[in-house]
């Protein structure tokens, strides 16, 4: 087999006809009209890292890195940005995947590509009747993904769909008992998104009624998300604008109110208020406290990334395992797993009983330092911008959910799971 098989000959002459509309075309978006946007898919780290490392210094940019295959629901939502090419691995789960292959390519324009560490013929024939374009085996050589990635180019159509401006994207953090730091991580976790993808961040506060989100970042506000909510009907982006706090590091925030009220938080309210949001910023992050109530479910549908905060503990991991089978097994769609005030010594629960107890790896873990964290409440400073073990594995979460490597530079951060 070839380092790179590309499907469908049968379309030359149709490829030839699309290089000459390429080469012609005059759209020219942000990244280039030489450079295709990539979305990679792979539950498994090691090879979704190679697959990266070997696109790097191609003609391609990834835009989105996805840990786990989403749900065949989720991919009208997927193709909202479009992409050039889509990469999906095929081995963690391959049925799966084969379904995703060909609902992604159906009427859609994207290229999908597929790799594997499998030389499997039948599967390959599998691929190419599902619409994947080129088949990558493992391990992939830059040269090969730089052909494969020539071929992309050619297929791009000259014409682009309307350029109408995308949703932010949503990404919701959720507590799996109370206590379990889902503010700290939350608020860090936003300022470092305003930092490092310099583009417009929001933080809403839905921990109703007492969030304490703006508290953490020493933010006053005149007004809150309280005001937003009881005047959702007329709520627009100018109103909207009015209702927030802007941080330091550029990120603005819907806080909670300084004084105790009673807030009522109807699905359509909060649905409103996330939605204009999306419509003004880039990305939004909504810390939704422990109380998972049936408007913060409703904003598991259209987040792009769940953040489930637990701890090592019992308690935690059993309200987890009951989260994860009441709100996200059905749909197939997973939220990433982040151990907060993790530490290496043994607490009687070791790494194997933590994946066994929670159906799934944790993607992060977030160390305990008790101190460094404690300084950074009562001094109402954001963790994020200063340098230590905690904010080292908030900013590599922040880079991921941003489409970047997640270190920028070479010095050594807490280590991962995976």
């Amino acid at each position: 087999m070839q380092t790179s098989v590309q499907m469908g000959k049968i379309t030359q002459a149709q490829g030839d006809c699309e290089l000459l509309m390429a080469t012609t075309t005059q759209d020219r978006d942000s990244l280039g009209a030489s450079t295709l946007t990539v979305a990679l898919i792979g539950p498994e780290e090691l090879r979704r890292n190679a697959v990266a490392s070997a696109l790097a210094g191609s003609q391609a940019r990834i835009t989105r890195e996805l840990t786990s295959y989403p749900g065949l629901d989720d991919v009208a939502r997927l193709l909202e940005s479009h992409y050039d090419v889509v990469i999906i691995e095929l081995d963690t789960d391959p049925e799966h995947a084969l379904d995703l292959i060909e609902a992604i390519s159906v009427n859609n324009s994207v290229t999908v590509m597929v790799y594997s560490a499998r030389s499997d013929s039948a599967m390959l024939v599998r691929c190419m009747r599902a619409g994947a374009r080129e088949f990558l085996p493992l391990p992939i050589s830059p040269g090969a993904i730089e052909e494969a990635m020539v071929r992309a180019m050619v297929r791009r159509p000259a014409v682009r769909p309307a350029n109408r401006k995308a949703l932010g994207k949503l990404m919701v953090f959720i507590g799996a008992k109370g206590g379990s730091g889902v503010t700290t991580i939350a608020t860090n976790f936003a300022v470092a998104i305003a930092q490092e993808s310099q583009q417009n961040a929001l933080l809403i506060d839905l921990d109703l009624p007492i969030g304490d989100a703006a508290l953490s970042l020493g933010i006053r506000s005149e007004f809150s998300v309280a005001n937003a909510l009881e005047n959702f009907n007329r709520l627009d982006s100018n109103f909207f604008s009015k209702l927030l706090s802007k941080h330091s590091s550029g990120l603005s925030v819907l806080a909670t109110p300084d004084v105790y009220i009673p807030i009522s938080a109807p699905v359509e309210a909060v649905e409103k208020v996330v939605a204009v949001a999306r419509q003004t910023f880039d990305f939004v992050i909504v810390d939704a406290g422990s109380n998972i109530t049936p408007a913060v479910k409703t904003l598991f549908r259209d987040a792009s990334t769940v953040y489930l905060i637990t701890q090592v503990g019992v308690p935690e991991l059993r309200n987890s395992n009951r989260m994860i089978a009441e709100f996200f097994a059905a749909s197939g769609f997973k939220p990433e797993v982040v151990l907060n005030r993790f530490t290496q010594r043994p607490l009687g629960i070791d790494e194997k009983e933590i994946g066994k107890a929670l159906t799934l790896q944790p993607q992060w873990k977030v160390p305990s330092d008790y101190e460094t964290a404690q300084l950074a409440q009562n001094t109402a400073s954001a963790l994020a911008l200063k340098n230590s073990s905690i904010s080292r594995v908030i900013r590599q979460m922040a880079r991921v959910a941003c489409g970047l490597p997640k270190n920028s530079d070479k010095k050594k951060g807490f280590s991962l799971f995976g």
